[in-house]
């Protein structure tokens, strides 16, 4: 029962993580088509800002792993 728990817990850390990353992409998404229309320059930091987001599922990742190991 308790390998139950720890497998419901990485999964929670993973979807939380990956929800979080979505909604903020979707939201960093519109904004940057919207500035990269006006001013085409700054496609760096558009492509920097639409990054950023995904840290939060590797951290996710790492926080579902470190659930498996130190909880079996």
């Amino acid at each position: 029962m308790e390998a139950l728990w720890i497998a419901v817990g990485a999964a929670l850390a993973i979807t939380g993580s990956a929800l979080a990353t979505a909604w903020a992409q979707s939201r960093i998404g519109a904004a940057v088509a919207g500035a990269l229309a006006e001013k085409p320059e700054l496609r760096t930091t558009a492509v920097l800002l639409v990054a950023i987001p995904e840290t939060m599922v590797i951290l996710g990742f790492v926080v579902a792993v470190l659930i498996v190991l130190r909880g079996g």
